[in-house]
């Protein structure tokens, strides 16, 4: 787990519709809510320019954040986003929920993936191809995971890994296959080389 921490400062918000939201982007601020644990939903307002620089960071996506509403600190996660179509810049809502101590999350959860130089079916020109960025975990608040790697080296062309096979940290579950959906479903796989078929000219 990383010991990375993220602090975001908030205020809240008493209006709420289309329009009380448009002019606070027009004020280089976010709207927002906070909601879960044993309190009510909260509506409040962020700096957008704070939240881009967040962003950037992929751990933000998977971490446990702090975050000041009128001073007072809460843990939570992001739940939802919401940007701007053509500006991304632009970030339209958010939605946090609490984080309360032994009870579980559900978050996604990025997949790194390593060992790709080791690859026997990239050395044979094989292309690694991935199927999923992300997977989405059940896990208590202490045990989130920054993000699950995703071991490559081994595969060869034609084969693969399905959610079956990934290696998950202690505590962490994976929710699809809590819903009984199948392990099966690939999350990398090694395709063969792309053939030219560019025909030769005959000769005359």
């Amino acid at each position: 787990m990383s010991v990375e921490t993220f602090e975001i400062t908030a205020t809240s918000r008493s209006d709420a519709g289309k329009g009380a939201s448009r002019r606070l982007r027009h004020q280089g601020q976010v709207p927002g809510i906070v909601y879960g644990g044993d309190q009510s939903p909260q509506s409040i307002n962020l700096s957008n320019n704070e939240m881009i620089k967040h962003l950037a960071h992929e751990a933000f996506y998977s971490h446990v954040l702090e975050l000041k509403v009128d001073g007072v600190a809460q843990s939570v996660v992001l739940k939802a986003l919401q940007r701007h179509v053509y500006r991304p810049g632009i970030i339209l809502h958010v939605d946090f929920q609490r984080v309360v101590a032994g009870q579980a999350l559900h978050v996604h959860v990025p997949l790194h993936f390593v060992g790709d130089e080791r690859s026997p079916g990239a050395k044979r020109g094989g292309v690694i191809s991935h199927l999923l960025n992300e997977v989405e975990v059940s896990c208590l608040p202490k045990d989130l995971p920054e993000f699950i790697e995703v071991d490559v080296s081994a595969l060869d062309i034609g084969e693969g890994l399905h959610l079956s096979d990934l290696s998950l940290p202690a505590g962490v579950s994976l929710l699809a296959l809590s819903h009984g959906e199948s392990g099966n479903l690939s999350v990398v796989t090694v395709v063969p080389p792309k053939v030219d078929q560019t025909e030769t000219p005959e000769a005359g």
